[in-house]
């Protein structure tokens, strides 16, 4: 089973920058795919990013250029760097993950970001 325990989320003003860092634990052998989705009261659930466990990453158009996936797979963590933040980013961010030979995608409990002046 794997425990995923997001951080980092709060009250940010448009233009600003704000991290989440996402932290794996419990009984596995190594965590795979992991990545960022977010979800808006009435609006459907979509990705933000992923990274697989050798680096490669993948972002949702409306946050290229301005976020940033990172991992350290020694640690089993996995950060999101967000940057000149918009309004229409205010959502709950999940952290997800894979581990071992498992196609289960593990979910943190979300942690709220609100861009808003």
């Amino acid at each position: 089973q794997v425990q995923l325990v997001e951080s980092g989320g709060g009250l940010v003003q448009p233009g600003g920058s704000l991290g989440l860092s996402c932290a794996a634990s419990g009984r596995f052998f190594r965590i795979n795919a992991m990545g960022w989705y977010r979800q808006d009261p009435g609006k459907q659930r979509e990705l933000v990013a992923s990274i697989t466990r050798g680096g490669s990453t993948n972002y949702a158009d409306s946050v290229k250029g301005r976020f940033t996936i990172s991992r350290d797979n020694a640690k089993n963590t996995m950060a999101l760097q967000m940057i000149s933040l918009k309004p229409e980013d205010t959502a709950v961010y999940y952290c997800t993950a894979t581990a071992d030979w498992s196609d289960t995608q593990h979910w943190g409990q979300g942690t709220q970001v609100t861009v808003s002046s």
